[in-house]
């Protein structure tokens, strides 16, 4: 017995042990990635024995956990931009101590470029190819197979029939490489530099750049010229050439570790050819270099590098490798330029940059209200300074901006008491009040509202901006007492009250409604021939209001009489009406609007054709300026995105799971007739549901087709009879509501960019012909530019 007790424990303890040893090799592993992340951070030691200590770390333990420590290098490259030289010094450091490995380092990383690129993963290629060009200097590749590389990118430009986007691609990662490696590659191979850099003017000088002004964030070139991002980075680089390739800004710690570097051997690239272009690719879009401080907007303290300096490149890319706020503090050089105006600068001009930020907006906020919980000091002064500089120019600014202002600075006050010094706005009061600046407040304010409530906002502003103050979030009910009984639906609105009151059933409702009179038709007592307003007006009006309590309570009221509101909008006409009567009820509450016209399409009491032709409509066209219309429009446009998307994913589980059941019943063929009877049976199910799914697809996006047709078509009549009304008075085109509708056009073609190419074909043959305007056919030539 104490035998057997003793063999147990024993064997537990035999176990616990190969636990402990299983376990080992994670611990290591875990422990090599955190040392490898962390080197190049603040530490007491310098950043030079870090790197020699880690290099000596990592050479003992790359006969167990090479690979490992391969997959670790490979992906901080990709990810860590920020410490690049950090890890090429690292890098470098290794493949002086071990040949192989840096040549199996090379070989992953080629592996890994060309597997991003296969994805579509732009900004890691810019990043691993970034770092291949920097282990030039630290002696791991040989200067000639790096240009042979750049030369087999450069020769993109010369490909036939490929999209310009294509090529402006690997230009630009060849370019984005030379701040860190121009000066080793002029010193060993300056012909073949040459003659690349030659390449790439003539590529830039007959480059189309249509698509240039719809992606400008301010129309007005003064006081900071709006640079597409190709020529910028173009004239950025030749003053580098030019300067002999000196920068001041670029952390090259294995300048401290030449003497080894350069006793060792060097590897060469394996030839690598850009992969070939597949029909349908998205590459990255064409942007415009943001700028908005200079050398004069930082008066004290360092002087910020001028807009063609190469350090301002190089710190705008050190800027947006930033995972998080409190890293900011670790950049090079921090406190030789004006730091805090560099990061509101890259800040704002991600946030507006055009098509898309390349996050969402509140990412944007949080991260600036974080930075000034962290520089109480100095940060505010400088976004507030930036606010003001934003403000006084938003009569040129872009209005897919001025949105993403408005969004921003409301969300921001809201977490600073709304403190603002408004009295300095109060300018803008003598003006026109549909003029950029008024309009920019008003809709703030309306934000803010809906962040707080209408009393704050009244205490928050001076008296003389009342008129800017938005209306208080009141129902307007049009039955709402006697004074209202001479109005044709009055006493029906009485009963329809009264019977949701008591709980009446949707037939019981449909029945008090059956004797509403219609006022289109007169002694005729057959009502189904047309459309009765009355109806709608009368129920809808009376629901909403005694839903009016709140958002969930509005929800629950049209789905109890669902039934209701789909007999009411049977034909176009009705459903127009029931948006107009949502808006003419809730006109006081945008917010309110939109979520109800959010959930009627949901719903499907309304259609998305519908409420583009509602928002289109004289009705709204007081309100056509208003942001929540556009918000309201896009959201209906990015629904039936959605929608379907959700249907082709249906269709392609379907013809998948038709392939595996083919697949098996040719796998089971010898089986037994029954199983090969039920088999087909299945496979027959599929093939149906696969036709009806088939035709589902081809009805959403002969929908989808036909709402961009309908929102198209109203803003070219739209525009038209603007341009028509001004010819033929001799009056300026350009007033504040031409900018605003001209701009909104480029909106919807930028926001919905990637759904809108399926239907060009469309597009250009029965709306934007040759014989439009010239005006609004420049932003459809605007648009195809961008894809070229």
């Amino acid at each position: 017995m104490s035998r057997r007790r003793h063999s147990e424990s024993e064997n537990d303890g035999g176990q616990e042990h190969k636990r402990r040893r299983t376990s080992e090799p994670i611990e290591i592993e875990d422990r090599l990635e955190s040392l490898i992340c962390r080197v190049g951070e603040k530490s007491t030691s310098s950043l030079e024995s870090n790197l020699e200590g880690l290099a000596g770390v990592l050479e003992a333990d790359l006969p167990n956990y090479k690979n490992k420590i391969l997959r670790i290098l490979c992906a901080v490259a990709r990810l860590l931009p920020e410490k690049l030289s950090v890890y090429t010094t690292l890098v470098g450091l290794l493949n002086a101590r071990n040949y192989n490995f840096g040549g199996e380092f090379v070989e992953a990383m080629i592996r890994q470029l060309k597997e991003t690129l296969k994805n579509n993963l732009y900004n890691e290629a810019v990043y691993l190819v970034r770092f291949l060009s920097d282990l030039v200097n630290c002696h791991v590749i040989a200067a000639p197979s790096m240009v042979a590389m750049f030369e087999n990118f450069i020769s993109v430009t010369q490909e036939e029939d490929v999209p310009q986007v294509r090529a402006d691609w690997y230009v630009y990662v060849v370019l984005s490489c030379l701040p860190w490696v121009g000066k080793e590659l002029y010193e060993k191979k300056d012909v073949e530099m040459d003659r690349l850099f030659s390449q790439v003017d003539g590529f830039l000088k007959r480059r189309v750049k249509t698509h240039v002004s719809m992606l400008q964030v301010w129309t007005a070139e003064k006081p900071h010229l709006q640079e597409e991002y190709l020529d910028c980075l173009w004239a950025q680089i030749q003053k580098l050439k030019k300067d002999r390739w000196q920068e001041r800004h670029i952390l090259r710690p294995y300048i401290a570790f030449d003497s080894v570097l350069c006793e060792a051997l060097q590897h060469n690239l394996p030839p690598f050819t850009p992969p070939g272009h597949i029909p349908g690719a998205q590459y990255p879009m064409p942007h415009v270099v943001f700028r908005m401080f200079d050398y004069t907007d930082a008066p004290e303290g360092p002087v910020m590098p001028g807009s063609h300096s190469v350090e301002r490149f190089v710190i705008e890319e050190n800027l947006r490798g930033r995972p998080v706020p409190p890293s900011y503090s670790a950049i090079r050089g921090k406190n030789k330029i004006p730091l805090n105006y560099h990061i509101v600068e890259v800040i704002f001009g991600e946030l507006f940059q055009l098509p898309a930020a390349p996050h969402i907006d509140v990412m944007y906020t949080t991260l600036l209200i974080e930075l000034c919980k962290l520089q109480p000091g100095s940060l505010p002064q400088v976004l507030a300074q930036a606010t003001e500089m934003l403000f006084m120019r938003l009569d040129s600014m872009n209005t897919s901006c001025i949105d993403r202002l408005i969004n921003w600075f409301s969300h921001h006050l809201s977490n600073f008491q709304f403190r603002w010094s408004w009295d300095d706005w109060s300018d803008c009061l003598t003006t026109d009040l549909e003029k950029p600046k008024p309009k920019f407040i008003k809709e703030v304010l309306e934000k803010s509202m809906r962040l707080s409530y209408h009393q704050r906002i009244v205490d928050i502003v001076p008296a003389s901006f009342t008129a800017l103050i938005p209306s208080e979030n009141i129902f307007v009910y049009k039955y709402a007492d006697e004074s209202s009984s001479s109005l044709p639906g009055y006493p029906a609105s009485i009963t329809v009250g009264d019977a949701i009151k008591n709980r009446a059933t949707n037939e019981e409702i449909l029945a008090i409604l059956k004797e509403v009179p219609n006022p289109n038709q007169e002694d005729d007592d057959d009502e189904g021939e047309s459309f009765n307003p009355l109806k709608v007006d009368v129920f809808l009006q009376t629901l909403l209001h005694l839903a009016a309590k709140s958002f969930s309570h509005s929800f629950s009221a049209l789905g109890k009489f669902h039934e209701v509101l789909k007999a009411l909008t049977e034909n176009d006409e009705g459903k127009v009406h029931i948006l107009k009567v949502v808006y003419e009820a809730w006109k006081n509450h945008p917010q309110m609007v939109a979520v109800l016209v959010d959930k009627l399409i949901r719903t499907q009491i309304v259609d998305c054709a519908a409420v583009a032709n509602w928002l289109f409509s004289q009705d709204m066209a007081h309100e056509f300026s208003r942001l929540f219309v556009w918000e309201i429009l896009h959201s209906t446009i990015r629904k039936m995105d959605k929608h379907v998307q959700k249907i082709q994913q249906e269709l392609e589980e379907a013809k998948d799971k038709l392939e595996k059941q083919q697949h098996k019943h040719k796998r089971d063929s010898g089986d037994e007739e029954d199983m090969e009877k039920n088999s087909e049976d299945e496979e027959g199910q599929l093939e149906e549901q696969i036709d009806r799914l088939q035709e589902k697809v081809e009805s959403a996006q002969s929908e989808q087709k036909n709402l961009f047709l309908v929102i198209f078509q109203r803003f070219i009549m739209l525009l038209t009879e603007h341009l028509v009304r001004c010819e033929t008075g001799s009056a300026d085109i350009s007033t504040p509501w031409y900018k605003n509708c001209i701009e909104r056009l480029q909106q919807v073609f930028l926001m919905h960019h990637v759904t809108i190419q399926q239907y060009m074909g469309t597009l250009e043959n029965l709306l934007f012909t040759a014989e439009l305007d010239p005006h609004i056919l420049a932003v459809y030539q605007q648009f195809c530019a961008l894809q070229l």
